[in-house]
C-alpha cells in the first residue's frame, strides 16, 4: 500500500508522463508546458502551448473500501482497511496566444489523450521518480487511467463551479490509490484448544428459554424490595436456573433462584432488609433488565431474552407535618442510591431536584436526602421520589380499596 504522498505522486507521475511523451507525438508541441493549476488561473502568464492537469474530485473506491490487503492481514486478524480512492482529473488544452487560429489546442488535447490511452497503467519506475519518499508503486493494485465521458449537463456544472469560460477538455479517472491505515493491527495468538479439554463446540437440542411477560404485584407499575414478580414465557424451568437482574448502576448482575409457578410461569422474590441484611447495598432503585439464565452442568449457559423492570425506591419521610411557606424536607431511601443517578422529588404535582444526597459509611443504612420546597400553602401533599425514572409507590394496599399511604404524605398547616 501507499503512504500519504500517494495522491501527489499520482498527479506528478501523470504530469511527467504527459510532458515527456506529447512532444514526441507532435513536434509542433516542442514548447509545451504542463501545469497543475485550477482552470480559472491556469492560463495566467502563459502564452505558449499548454496542457493543464487539474485534480477536481477525489471519491472513495467501493470495491476496496472493506477489503483487507492480501498478504498483510490473515484470517482472524483485525485491521482497518486501506483508504481506497479514485482520482478524477480534468485535462484542458490551449494553443499559443489567445486566438488559437490554427486549432493548436486540439492537437494538444489529442496528443494528451493518445498518451494516456497508450499508457493506461502507470509504470512503477515513473511513479518512484515522480516524488521522493513516495511508495505508491509498491501498492498491491496498479494505478489505471480511464477516460470518463462527461455529459453536457455534467460539463456545464463543472465549468460553472470553476467560474471561468469553457475550454476544450477531457476527464480521466486514476484508480485505485490505496493509502495505509494508521490504526493498529490486532493479530491473536493461534488456537491451541477448542474449549475445555479441547472438546470443541457444544451442541444442545434444547432451546433457550423465552420470556413473554413480567407481572408486578397488585397491578403496580414497579417492584419494591420484599415483593414478588411473575415471569411468563416458554421453556421455563427452575432446574439449574437463575433469574438475572442487570442494571447499568450495578457493578455486576444480581442472580436469584426462581420459584415454581403456574404452568408457563416462574416467580421471583426480592428480599428486603429484614430477609437480607445486604439488600440496601446489593440493589439500586431504577431500571433493570430481567432474563432467565440456564446453567446445565458441563454445558455452556443459555440466556433468554430480556424484559424491562422498574425497581421503586422505598422512602421514609423525616416529618409528616410542616408549616406553610418554605419547607425543608428530609427523607431516606432504600435501596441506597448510586453515583450518577438522576433523582427528583415529586411534592404534590411539583418536581424538585435534591439539595443534598449522602450515603452513610455503614452500607446497611439508607441514603439520606434533603429537599427545599419553596412557597408551600396549606394542604395535604403526597410525596414520591423518582430515581432514574422509577417512582416510589405512595399507595397503601392493605385495605379493601387502595388509598394514598398516610406515611407518604405531608400535612401543611
Amino acid at each position: 500500500m501507499s503512504n500519504v504522498l500517494a495522491i501527489a505522486a499520482a498527479t506528478r507521475t501523470l504530469r511527467n508522463l504527459l510532458l515527456a511523451q506529447m512532444p514526441a507525438l507532435d513536434p509542433e508541441l516542442s514548447d509545451l508546458e504542463v501545469t497543475l493549476q485550477p482552470p480559472d488561473i491556469a492560463r495566467k502568464g502563459i502564452s505558449k502551448s499548454q496542457l493543464n492537469l487539474f485534480l477536481f474530485q477525489v471519491v472513495g473506491n467501493a470495491a476496496w473500501s472493506n477489503l483487507d490487503m492480501p498478504g498483510q492481514v490473515r484470517p482472524g486478524e483485525n485491521a482497518s482497511p486501506a483508504l481506497a480512492l479514485n482520482l478524477h482529473y480534468l485535462i484542458t488544452a490551449w494553443g499559443r496566444g489567445e486566438s488559437d487560429s490554427d486549432a493548436l489546442s486540439h492537437r494538444v488535447l489529442a496528443a494528451a489523450m493518445s498518451t494516456l490511452h497508450d499508457r493506461r497503467v502507470l509504470d512503477g519506475n515513473d511513479i518512484r521518480n515522480a516524488l521522493p519518499d513516495n511508495d505508491l508503486a509498491s501498492q498491491f493494485e496498479r494505478v489505471r487511467i480511464t477516460l470518463m465521458p462527461q455529459s453536457v449537463e455534467e460539463l456545464s456544472k463543472l465549468w460553472t463551479a470553476f467560474q471561468t469560460n469553457y475550454r476544450v477538455s477531457a476527464a480521466y479517472e486514476a484508480a485505485v490509490v490505496l493509502i495505509d491505515s494508521q490504526a493498529a493491527t490486532r493479530a491473536p495468538l493461534p488456537v491451541l484448544r477448542r474449549g475445555a479439554q479441547d472438546r470443541g463446540v457444544f451442541a444442545s437440542a434444547s432451546a433457550a428459554p423465552v420470556l413473554d411477560s413480567l407481572g408486578y404485584p397488585r397491578a403496580q407499575v414497579a417492584l419494591r424490595l420484599g415483593e414478588d414478580i411473575v415471569l411468563g414465557g416458554r421453556q421455563l424451568t427452575t432446574e439449574h436456573a437463575l433469574v438475572r437482574f442487570s442494571s447499568l448502576r450495578l457493578d455486576a448482575p444480581v442472580d436469584l433462584p426462581p420459584l415454581a409457578g403456574a404452568a408457563g410461569t416462574l416467580g421471583v422474590h426480592l428480599a428486603d432488609t429484614t430477609e437480607d441484611a445486604d439488600a440496601a447495598s446489593r440493589w439500586a432503585p431504577g431500571i433493570y433488565t430481567v432474563a432467565l439464565l440456564l446453567q446445565p452442568p458441563g454445558l455452556p449457559p443459555l440466556l433468554s431474552n430480556e424484559l424491562p423492570l422498574a425497581l421503586a425506591p422505598l422512602i421514609t419521610l423525616g416529618a409528616l407535618t410542616a408549616a406553610a411557606g418554605d419547607i425543608t424536607l428530609n427523607l431516606s431511601c432504600l435501596p441506597r442510591l448510586r453515583d450518577g443517578q438522576r433523582v427528583f422529588l415529586l411534592f404534590g404535582d411539583r418536581l424538585l431536584p435534591p439539595q443534598s444526597i449522602s450515603n452513610p459509611a455503614d452500607l446497611h443504612q439508607p441514603t439520606a436526602l434533603v429537599f427545599q420546597v419553596p412557597g408551600v400553602s396549606a394542604g395535604t401533599y403526597t410525596v414520591r421520589l423518582r430515581v432514574d425514572g422509577a417512582d416510589s409507590i405512595p399507595v397503601d394496599f392493605s385495605g379493601s380499596v387502595p388509598a394514598f399511604a398516610g406515611n407518604q404524605q405531608v400535612v401543611v398547616t
